[in-house]
């Protein structure tokens, strides 16, 4: 079997047969992406978790995992999900609403 995961950046995640390939290289290629797409998520997964990241760390993890926002309001029903999936206090998910929403700090002038 030729391969050809590293011929171009796109050819890894092409999700038709290359020109030549069999049938079973075609389904093993494709299992293996299927795996690795898997093995990636858990790992992402353990980080929006982990106590070695900042709140606010977790917090994008998730928001990224998930292509959602943090939501504005402090009573929204994903602020507990998203307290329950990061491992985090909902109080600090509520902190982490309240530092978005602040309006920047200002510099003193020198």
């Amino acid at each position: 079997m030729i391969d050809r995961h590293d011929s171009s950046p796109h050819s890894r995640f092409a999700t038709v047969p290359f020109a030549g390939e069999t049938n079973n290289d075609y389904r093993a290629r494709i299992a293996h992406q299927q795996a690795d797409l898997q093995l990636q998520r858990q790992r992402e997964l353990l980080e929006q978790a982990s106590t070695l990241n900042a709140p606010t760390a977790r917090i994008r993890i998730w928001e990224r995992l998930h292509q959602l926002s943090l939501p504005r309001d402090p009573n929204h029903r994903l602020v507990g999900i998203i307290a329950a999936n990061t491992g985090l206090t909902l109080d600090e998910v509520r902190d982490e609403q309240r530092l978005r929403i602040a309006p920047p700090a200002v510099q003193p002038a020198v």
